[in-house]
């Protein structure tokens, strides 16, 4: 029972698993079987009579052991008695030990069960770690992902819009290529209405308007010339009124700055009406304008007329002063009238009429200021005051010529009575063309249509002819040409001449001046502006050089004084070739309606100022260089100018035969000078065209105005085809020939 129990208490603690029980039986022999049993004996008793642990319980086993076998007697009576017992605890002893086995593999298999789960469970947590980096990595996978794919939809928008810019220059290509076609019919209507341009002649009444209108040029040249033939009988005059008012002589040198004031009051005078020849012409018109400065014309010239009976020198210069102003205000009215109504293929033929104007009064003024006519002491002041005839003629005949066509329909926009000014003028009803340009003109002038002085300056596009202008016009007055207007007479003197054959040389000089005048007439229109005045200031130049040396060395040799009055001669044939008539014309061409009368006022007013120095400071220049030494010398500052005058003509000024005031334009709207014009030529003739053509096409088709300055947005796959941009530019700057693509083609280039 106490075995069973034994039993069960150990089962408690180790639960019946075996296994290797044979050998641990075998082991046990002779007294170590009673020991063992004995052992197991008190182990069992020891078990059953309280709760302590197995290591415990085995020391107890060992000493009991020990004393079981020293007891002596007493204790083989007990063995005795316990050996019936044996066979049975050994089969216990052996379950016991089976089951102690049991135990051990139970706890080692339970160890290495842990173990394997401490194994894995490290496993699990480096998983769980890789396993959060792998997550970590997979959202900003997630999140690259999700940008690649809104980066592919903007990738997908972009290949649109690229797509839909591939189709606007294809349909560009396309619209260019309608361009081409268009303006090759713009081109050719072009030519032909500038054939028909070319084709018209000098009519009658064209001659007569023309006639009237130069008679203010005219009234310049002899007012210009009358002063020198005269000159010592003014300064006697002066001398005597002085000496009746004062009792006293007047100085020689208060005498000659007496006359230097009568000279350059003039000057004066026609600075102030150059200046306002703008303003008349706009306010009265070219016509109007001059048939208003008549009057201060007769004013003038009646109170010149009249200095001597009212013995006063003072009514000299103010009638000189308000001639002058006369004067001026017909240097800016007439080449305007004349540049206005004259056809295409006749503007510089009939332009040049205004120099021959000019020449042909110097002629009469220096003719009849010889003493055989009107130079003498009394006969000086009726040839000042013959100034009034001019004027009186143009009185007369100027009423019955049309006012300026142009000025007309730009400026009044008066079309009707444009036209019956055309029809007098061309002697034709077909005067469309006319219309055509003066109205393509106006559209491309639309912008600078009522343009002041101010805004001509500072236009950039304008700057560049308004340079050429004032240019043209200081070539002209600082050649040294006025000196020998003023002062022929006695710079032929002083070459060796008589007094007498001093003053039929300076005749000489406006006859050769009104023949070359009418010799280059014809060439104007036939070798160029550009080409004659290089010419011109050439040869004044080459002779001004040979002034100097003949003045230099005629005391030396006897012959060489006519060499000096040859090459005054020759001098003065160069400067009518180019510089005398070309500074008027090309002034009046190289601007459009708009801005014309500005240009033309500022430049008429460096001319006059330019005058009024070289007739004031030219007398002065000879003083100084008689009392140093250096009177021979006089004619070097103006070979100066002449070569750099060449220079500027030849690098800047370009060619305007036969061309339009619109094809003008375009060569300084699209570059500078002369090198930009084979560029702009179809641009000008295109304009031209375009804007002719406008009143014949649809009122749709005239919508976009084409914008001065345009910025590209992405590249332009037409910048190296410079053609193509011209074509496009040439025909979209004016109007939209082409509605239906228009705007996408405009958007194109333009970059909006």
């Amino acid at each position: 029972m106490r075995h069973s129990n034994g039993q069960r208490r150990l089962d408690h603690y180790h639960p019946a698993t075996s296994e290797s029980v044979d050998t641990l039986t075998t082991t046990t022999t002779g007294s170590q079987h009673t020991a063992v049993y004995a052992e197991v004996v008190e182990v069992e008793e020891y078990e059953l009579g309280s709760d302590v642990e197995p290591a415990e319980a085995q020391g107890t086993l060992k000493l009991t052991s020990r004393r079981s076998i020293h007891s002596g007697p007493r204790r083989r009576a007990r063995d005795e008695t316990k050996k019936e017992i044996q066979v049975d605890d050994e089969a216990s002893l052996r379950d016991l030990l089976i089951s102690l086995q049991k135990q051990v593999s139970v706890m080692s298999m339970n160890l290495s069960a842990k173990l394997d789960e401490l194994q894995r469970g490290d496993r699990h947590y480096e998983t769980t770690v890789a396993l959060c980096d792998i997550r970590t990595q997979l959202q900003e996978l997630t999140k690259s992902v999700e940008s690649c794919q809104s980066e592919v939809s903007e990738v997908k928008r972009d290949m649109v819009a690229i797509k839909h810019e591939l189709d606007t220059v294809q349909q560009v290509k396309e619209e260019i290529e309608e361009l081409r076609e268009y303006v090759d019919r713009l081109e050719e209507h072009t030519h032909r209405r500038k054939l028909r341009l070319l084709e018209q002649g000098l009519t009658f009444f064209l001659s007569y308007a023309i006639l009237a209108a130069v008679l203010g040029m005219l009234q310049f040249g002899y007012n210009t010339g009358v002063i020198n033939a005269p000159e010592g009988n003014i300064e006697y005059f002066m001398k005597d009124v002085y000496k009746s008012r004062y009792g006293e002589d007047l100085a020689d040198e208060e005498v000659q700055r007496l006359y230097s004031l009568a000279v350059s009051i003039f000057a004066i005078g026609g600075m102030l009406g150059g200046f306002s020849g703008g303003m008349v012409a706009n306010r009265f018109g070219r016509k109007g304008g001059l048939l208003l400065n008549n009057v201060l014309g007769i004013g003038g010239a009646c109170l010149m007329w009249f200095t001597k009976v009212t013995n006063s020198y003072e009514m000299l210069f103010i009638g000189r002063f308000i001639i002058g102003v006369n004067c001026g205000l017909n240097t800016s009215l007439v080449p305007m009238y004349i540049s206005e109504i004259a056809p295409l293929n006749l503007r510089g033929g009939l332009g040049t009429v205004n120099q021959l104007a000019v020449t042909v009064g110097l002629l009469l003024s220096q003719v009849l200021g010889i003493e055989q006519f009107l130079g003498t002491n009394e006969g000086w002041p009726l040839l000042l005051g013959l100034a009034i005839c001019p004027a009186l003629l143009q009185l007369i005949l100027l009423p019955i010529c049309p006012e300026s066509p142009r000025y007309l329909l730009i400026t009044k926009q008066w079309e009707e009575e444009a036209r019956k000014a055309l029809r007098r003028l061309r002697a034709s009803n077909q005067v469309e063309e006319d219309i055509e340009e003066m109205r393509a003109e106006e559209r491309a002038q639309q912008a600078e249509a009522s343009i002041s002085m101010m805004e001509l300056i500072c236009s950039p596009t304008l700057r560049a002819p308004l340079v050429i202008g004032v240019v043209m016009q200081l070539s002209q007055q600082l050649s040294g040409i006025n000196a020998v207007f003023y002062y022929s007479t006695s710079l032929f003197a002083s070459s060796g001449l008589t007094d007498e054959s001093a003053k039929f040389a300076t005749i000489g000089i406006g006859a050769i001046m009104v023949g070359m005048t009418l010799v280059s007439i014809p060439l104007m229109d036939r070798t160029g502006r550009r080409t004659l005045h290089l010419y011109g200031l050439g040869g004044m130049f080459i002779f001004s050089i040979f002034i100097t040396i003949s003045f230099l060395i005629k005391e030396m040799i006897d012959w060489m004084s006519y060499l000096s009055v040859v090459s005054i001669l020759s001098f003065v044939v160069f400067f009518a070739v180019g510089p005398g008539s070309i500074p008027w014309m090309i002034t009046a061409e190289l601007f459009s309606q708009g801005p014309r009368p500005a240009a033309m006022s500022i430049a008429v007013l460096v001319n006059w100022l330019a005058n009024f120095l070289v007739g004031i400071g030219f007398p002065s220049m000879k003083a100084f260089a008689l009392q140093n030494a250096l009177e021979n010398y006089t004619f070097l500052p103006f070979s100066v100018f002449l070569a750099i005058f060449w220079i500027f003509t030849y690098k800047k000024v370009p060619e305007t035969k036969n061309k339009t005031f619109e094809e003008i334009l375009a060569i300084f709207r699209h570059g500078n000078g002369r090198n930009s014009f084979r560029d702009s030529r179809l641009y000008g003739s295109m304009l031209n065209c375009v804007n002719a053509l406008e009143g014949h096409l649809p009122v749709e088709q005239a919508g976009l105005v084409h914008g001065e300055e345009k910025g590209d947005s992405f590249g332009n796959p037409f910048d190296h085809n410079t053609e193509e941009l011209q074509l496009f530019d040439s025909a979209y700057s004016a109007k939209n020939l082409f509605p239906s693509r228009a705007h996408s083609t405009y958007a194109f280039y333009s970059g909006t």
